[in-house]
């Protein structure tokens, strides 16, 4: 019974992976090399965690200056 919890867990892992890679090519847009993720090092892993973090910052930035373009729109 113990050897197959990990085995569960490690196919439903490889089904996640499989529905997310099938996703990922089926966006319009989105970075087919994302799909092979798995494959790279830590360090690689944390320079593209970076990259998502500057992204969401940056959102939040332009979400916030929208915001205030609408909240002086509305104003006048």
């Amino acid at each position: 019974m113990v050897f197959l919890i990990p085995n569960t867990q490690n196919r439903d892992s490889k089904a996640v992976h499989l529905k997310l890679d099938e996703l990922i090519r089926a966006v319009g847009g989105a970075r087919n090399h994302m799909v092979d993720l798995e494959r790279l090092s830590d360090q690689e892993l944390r320079k593209l965690q970076d990259e998502f973090e500057r992204i969401g910052q940056k959102a939040d930035e332009t979400k916030a200056c929208v915001q205030e373009v609408k909240n002086e729109i509305a104003s006048r």
